[in-house]
């Protein structure tokens, strides 16, 4: 279990905004995946990162734009999307990656949070788009539009469409939890779609 940031103890003298910057988004994503929504606030991350209230709300508008942000920096680096020239393998690799996260840790419990209150929310909502969901969509795309160009899917499939397939249907399994978001589920949506959005084998 990730554990709450402890307080920050500063010397004295005024740091780099980039040093400050990223304290924050640190502290943040920290808070949020050890407590959750509910613990989160400006005032505890500001504690723990040594900064002022009043520097985080320069940078962010909301507490929501805070906690995604803080949110998207702690699961970077687990979430890259790979690129070994195999769309297959590669889009096998990051689902499970993403299931992973969203089973294994609090993560899935603070999306699932996230997504809620950028219902009611509008900075959040924005922020979702523009620091989340958007490059990782683009990402995702980008990676399918190569494999097009590779020959190994067909040239009219729509990557944005394979990508609401792919991620949307691990979101369906995550807010609405009818069913299990297993990795046999993540394994099972890549070599479904690969058999219809496949290229037929030379020689077939």
């Amino acid at each position: 279990m990730t554990a709450a940031p402890e307080p920050v103890r500063r010397g004295r003298g005024r740091r780099p905004a980039d040093e400050v910057r990223g304290d924050i988004l640190k502290a943040a994503g920290e808070l949020l995946l050890a407590e959750g929504m509910a613990a989160f606030t400006i005032e505890r991350v500001a504690n723990a990162a040594g900064a002022s209230k009043m520097t985080i709300y320069k940078w962010w508008p909301s507490k929501g734009a805070l906690a995604l942000d803080g949110y998207f920096a702690a699961v970077r680096d687990t979430l890259a999307f790979p690129d070994t020239g195999d769309i297959a393998a590669d889009l096998t690799t990051q689902l499970l990656a993403f299931v992973r996260l969203m089973t294994r840790t609090r993560a899935g419990r603070v999306v699932v949070e996230l997504v809620g209150q950028a219902q009611t929310d509008p900075d959040l909502s924005a922020a979702f788009r523009e620091h989340y969901s958007g490059p990782r969509r683009a990402f995702a795309a980008e990676a399918i539009g190569r494999a097009q160009q590779r020959g190994q899917i067909r040239p009219g499939v729509d990557p944005q469409v394979l990508v609401d397939q792919l991620w949307g249907a691990c979101y369906h399994r995550l807010l609405i939890p009818d069913e299990p978001l297993t990795e046999e589920f993540a394994v099972a949506l890549v070599a479904n779609l690969m058999t219809g959005i496949g290229t037929p084998a030379r020689g077939a």
